[in-house]
């Protein structure tokens, strides 16, 4: 009987130790640090509690090209994450390889519902190819104007941005004359602000081929007389105190605007929540700055990135895969993210619950951005630009950029020396993908 007592005793202890059914593991690879990296980590977490089946384990790997060589890497090692974070200009890297699965077909697959008539066709359009999502919608950024609202009070300005390039320009003049600043404006980013999402907002074409959305063999043409004017313009206030050129963009920090030394920045939405945590003065956002007539206004590029979901698992994974995807398009969770970000809400019922609750105007700094998204005219030339190898392409024009803005070279040779090197690199990559480029680089 003891003995009998004792086993009894020994299988009971045993199967209190043993762990509950382990969920599976979703390993999801980001770019995203700072504010919305904590904001990110939070959103996987209430998936997490949300059920107990599957646990998504996020991992930064660095910057969206870092992390998107590392993506590509690993899945030639076959060894992928499930889901990838991909910026907008990885995008045609993305639909012309083979390394990942379609949302769509994955959800239909996994017998997933989602209502994709629901995502806003301005964003669903671009990451779509055959009409169908190829990856989910997530950080859907487009730069906005930040301004200083002490610096403008300094100057005797109206507390409210400047909705036009002249106006820029004036408001930059009467800020230097008082000493309120040592620049008018800035950026961070200056291809993606100044060039990539002001020609479509003036309804001008940045490329061939409606700005790579119709072929492959695409190229620049950045130095139209539009572009010729434009970047003149820069150049001009460049020489004269007004605009503050840091150089290529990521070569050294540009922190003129939250140093309080320039009096505004062209940087993206995503950063609002990063600057209503560090900013020390009170600022306002507008939207991008335009010329005005004769040009008319079409609507900002897409920025931010979209979840891929990568080939090389099992029916299990993707499982979990589709169920966390669903989550995060789900309303409730895209309230949540465009609330502590300040990214724009990727499906129309998301919107309107916002607007419902008088969201934008109890927080007016977020509608600028969101509003060059969804108000903004869809034209040939404002869908998105969709280049291939574009980390390159854009290095390139920065590099002219800087030439211009330092004087080594006038606006056209600029111009014209980086559509040649622009062209160069786009040819490369069609001809690798199956395309015939025919003409002159």
């Amino acid at each position: 009987m003891r003995r009998c007592f004792l086993a009894v005793g020994a299988l009971a202890v045993c199967c209190a130790v043993l762990p509950a059914h382990a969920a599976q593991q979703i390993e999801f690879w980001h770019a995203m640090d700072g504010p919305p990296g904590e904001a990110l980590a939070e959103l996987v977490r209430q998936f997490n509690r949300s059920q107990g089946e599957f646990e998504v384990k996020a991992v930064f790997k660095g910057t969206y090209y870092e992390l998107l060589t590392a993506a590509l890497a690993a899945y030639r090692k076959k060894s992928p994450p499930n889901i990838v974070q991909i910026s907008e200009v990885g995008t045609l890297t993305m639909f012309l390889s083979e390394t990942n699965v379609p949302i769509s077909r994955l959800l239909r697959q996994q017998q997933v519902d989602v209502d994709w008539s629901d995502f806003i066709p301005t964003v669903a359009s671009y990451y779509s190819k055959d009409d169908k999502l190829a990856s989910l919608p997530f950080n859907v950024s487009t730069p906005i104007l930040y301004y200083n609202k002490d610096m403008f009070a300094k100057a005797g300005l109206v507390d409210a941005p400047p909705a036009t390039w002249p106006e820029v320009e004036a408001a930059s003049r009467k800020i230097l004359a008082a000493g309120a600043a040592t620049c008018g404006f800035t950026t961070p980013s200056p291809a993606w602000t100044l060039l990539e999402n002001t020609f479509p907002w003036h309804d001008q074409p940045y490329a061939t081929n409606e700005n790579g959305n119709t072929g492959l063999d695409t190229r620049l043409l950045i130095n139209s007389k539009f572009g010729l004017m434009h970047v003149g313009a820069l150049a001009r206030w460049q020489k004269e105190g007004i605009f503050y050129f840091s150089g290529p963009e990521n070569t050294r920090p540009n922190n003129k605007f939250a140093d309080g030394e320039c009096a505004m920045v062209l940087q993206s939405s995503g950063s609002l929540r990063t600057f209503e945590q560090t900013l020390p003065f009170a600022w306002g956002t507008g939207q991008l700055p335009h010329w005005g007539p004769p040009y008319s206004k079409a609507r900002t590029s897409l920025g931010g990135a979209t979840l891929w979901v990568m080939r090389g698992h099992g029916r299990a994974e993707e499982e979990g895969v589709a169920q966390f995807l669903k989550f995060l398009s789900e309303p409730s969770q895209q309230i949540w993210w465009a609330t502590n970000t300040g990214f724009v809400p990727t499906t129309k019922a998301a919107v309107k619950r916002m607007e419902d609750a008088a969201f934008y105007k109890q927080n007016p700094k977020q509608w600028p951005g969101t509003s060059q998204l969804l108000e903004g005219k869809v034209t040939p030339f404002s869908r998105g630009i969709r280049l291939g190898n574009y980390v390159d392409v854009r290095n390139a024009i920065e590099i002219e950029l800087d030439n211009i803005f330092s004087g080594r070279k006038t606006v056209k040779e600029g111009l014209d020396a980086a559509v040649l090197r622009g062209n160069a690199i786009l040819r490369e990559f069609a001809v690798n993908n199956g395309a015939a480029p025919q003409g002159e680089i």
